[in-house]
């Protein structure tokens, strides 16, 4: 059987990925906090460009849209200096600037998320999965899914802030 170019890439190269409201601090004696500093190179449609820095270790990011909760995703380790400098050159303001705390738990890597800056406030969990319909064990410090809603995508927190929101807190 032959797939077609899209089929190949798409089975390469997926994301599927949940995304919740972290509600509890249970999670915060788990795992090591590592700071995150990410922009977005401006696109016209629902493709994404990111620059990524974690520690001394940059990365360039391509997404592209989102059907559910899966997506292709291709990402690649560029230097520190070059990523600083797409940051600082490319990318629109604010940039996203967060905690991640790494936490395993049930054969899964939770990733949480304590957002600084404009989205001062925001925590999110976010799990990767092998399959959508994947089977779940919900930590007590998980709080609503949020998967579906664009507002919690990285790309649209650094374009809509989560502090300019009219209910930034509920």
């Amino acid at each position: 059987m032959v797939l077609s170019v899209e089929a190949s890439i798409a089975a390469m190269a997926q994301e599927i990925e949940r995304k919740f409201l972290v509600t509890g601090d249970g999670w915060r004696s788990q795992g090591q906090r590592v700071l995150y500093r990410q922009g977005y190179i401006p696109t016209t449609d629902a493709r994404t460009v990111r620059i990524r820095v974690v520690g001394q270790q940059g990365y360039l990011t391509l997404k592209g849209p989102t059907a559910g909760v899966t997506r292709s995703e291709f990402e690649y380790p560029i230097p520190h200096d070059e990523a600083m400098a797409i940051l600082d050159i490319l990318c629109d303001p604010p940039l996203i600037e967060k905690w991640r705390t790494r936490i395993e738990l049930e054969d899964l890597i939770w990733q949480i998320d304590e957002f600084l800056g404009a989205n001062q406030g925001l925590i999110l969990a976010e799990v990767e999965l092998t399959q959508e319909n994947q089977t779940l064990q919900y930590p007590s410090w998980l709080g609503p899914e949020v998967s579906h809603d664009p507002r919690y995508f990285n790309v649209n927190l650094a374009r809509h802030p989560y502090t300019a929101w009219s209910d930034a807190a509920t």
